[in-house]
Formats: structure tokens, sequence, C-alpha cells
């Protein structure tokens, strides 16, 4: 059953990053586009700069999953390299429900923001709903608690590995 959800963690937050990736790559698109048009043709387009800031958006919240599961977490690093191996446990035991605590009220009021938002329009993008935009927060909370949990069952410390 462990060795399933690992499975499954793993292809998800590799999915997650490739379309953190994906966004990422957009954005660096449209930001290019808004200069040309901006600077050489002198003809602005304002489409792109709010595809800009939703593309980053989208990015950071499907990026964070990948955070959690290399053990990037809120951790007391400290008492972390001072204590015993059971000590380490509760430590992992009390951040994750900590980061699974904040990823569900995340969840929670953005699926109900995402929910509120979709009677918005986007500026420059008549016609398409904030929903989509809003929808970053639930979707990453969902990808991110799956992070949570893959690295309490399988910890990995890199952010303590390659801290100096």
């Amino acid at each position: 059953m462990k060795n399933q959800f690992l499975r499954f963690e793993r292809w998800t937050s590799s999915f997650a990053m490739m379309i953190a990736c994906l966004m990422m790559a957009l954005a660096s698109i449209f930001a290019i586009h808004q200069i040309v048009t901006r600077f050489v043709l002198e003809t602005p387009a304002e489409w792109t700069e709010v595809l800009i800031r939703f593309s980053l958006i989208w990015m950071v919240f499907l990026g964070i999953p990948t955070a959690f599961r290399q053990g990037a977490m809120v951790s007391v690093d400290l008492l972390y390299r001072l204590s015993g191996q059971r000590m380490r446990r509760l430590l992992d035991t009390v951040v994750a429900i900590a980061a699974l605590t904040l990823s569900g009220v995340i969840l929670w009021w953005g699926w109900d923001y995402a929910n509120r938002g979709s009677v918005q329009s986007m500026i420059g993008l008549e016609g398409v709903s904030m929903f989509w935009a809003y929808l970053a927060m639930p979707v990453g909370a969902v990808f991110s608690m799956i992070g949570i949990i893959g690295n309490w069952l399988d910890p990995q410390r890199l952010e303590l590995e390659s801290a100096q």
C-alpha cells in the first residue's frame, strides 16, 4: 500500500512540476510578446499582462508540491539535528500535520474563492472567468497534500543536505 501511494505521489508531483514548468515557459513567452508589442511595435497587447500574472500564480501553486515532497517544509532544523530517531519522527509528524492543516485551509477557502470569482471575467480577456485563475489554490493544495503525505511516508531532507 505504501509503495503504491508513493508511486502515485511520484506521478502526481512530476505532473504538477511539469505543468508548473509549462506555466513558467508560457509566462516567459507572454512577457517577450508584451515587450515586443509595447516597445518595438508601440501597440501593447493588454491581455499578455493578465496571462503572465495568472501563469505565475499557477506556476507557484503547482511547484509547491515538489518542495513539500523534498522536505522543504517548515521545520526546526536545530531540533532535528540534535534529536534522536524517535524525536525526528515526532517532528516529522508535527510538521506534516501543520502543513496538511494549512493545505486544507487553502483547499477549502481557495475553492470557495474560485466559486465566488466565477462571476467575474478577466480584465483584457472578456468572457474568460476568473474561476480558472483562482482554481490554482485548491488544485495546488490537493497536489501539496499528496506530496506532504509522501514525504511523511518516505522522508527526504534535501534542504538539510544542501544547507550551509
